[in-house]
């Protein structure tokens, strides 16, 4: 069996707030916004790092989809607001990591801790937390 070369195109995250998701992924990251398509009310942003146009990442309404029942839309609600929908890992120089306030991600397992000097750092999802 041949090996295939696979690149991971887009990431989606879902947001509950568009302006305070592309602060973050704007301003405090520096990604590029590629696009921002709105649609009844509900926002689908693009964003990605400069100068990786080949990397997406797609901050999309979570309820959207005609098809999540009611008790999905609260049990998605209930994971948002703990930060536990979706995540998504980013590695970068640790030293810029904690420059743009990134907090460092806590190993999972020894298959997940980094071999290298590069560090690993989570992004807050593009929800903001319930307070």
């Amino acid at each position: 069996m041949t090996a295939m070369d696979i690149t991971i195109h887009a990431s989606f995250l879902p947001h509950n707030d568009p302006d305070t998701s592309l602060a973050f992924y704007r301003d405090t990251l520096g990604f590029e916004v590629r696009n921002d398509v709105g649609y009844e009310g509900m926002r689908w942003i693009t964003v990605g790092p400069v100068g990786q146009p080949g990397t997406s990442i797609v901050l999309y309404p979570p309820f959207a989809d005609p098809g999540v029942t009611d008790d999905e839309r609260r049990t998605i609600a209930e994971m948002m607001a703990k930060g536990t929908y979706a995540i998504i890992l980013l590695a970068t120089p640790t030293s810029t990591a904690s420059s743009r306030g990134l907090r460092p991600a806590a190993p999972r397992s020894s298959r997940s801790r980094p071999s290298s000097r590069t560090g690993f750092a989570t992004a807050p999802s593009a929800i903001p937390r319930a307070t």
